[in-house]
């Protein structure tokens, strides 16, 4: 038997310009009009930050990652690793995570 979480429906309705301010408010933060409303109606504010141009470091990143993961395997497997090759890793990895949050954090208090 499934389990439907209860809900509430309300019809509201608006004028040709108040609409037209809701879609594009919508548009604005990429979000669909009805789920503007209700976030809007729900939380009174979005945050929305456009990640665009930090697409490409969070891509460096997954990979940065991915080599980690695969050094870290091949170490496993020969049971032969240095400690100092694995904190300089560990340390430019998380000096890189560190400045992508602050850069983050600019681009947030920019926006409020």
């Amino acid at each position: 038997m499934r389990k439907y979480k209860p809900v509430k429906e309300k019809k509201v309705t608006f004028d040709l310009s108040e609409w037209s301010k809701v879609e594009q408010r919508a548009a604005s933060v990429c979000m669909k009009t009805g789920t503007y409303i209700k976030r809007i109606a729900v939380y009174g504010i979005i945050n929305f930050i456009d990640l665009k141009e930090v697409a490409p470091l969070n891509s460096a990143l997954r990979s940065i990652a991915n080599n980690i993961n695969q050094l870290a395997k091949k170490a496993n497997e020969i049971n032969s690793i240095y400690q100092g090759d694995i904190e300089n890793l560990k340390k430019e990895y998380s000096d890189i995570c560190h400045i992508l949050n602050q850069y983050l954090l600019g681009l947030q208090s920019a926006g409020a």
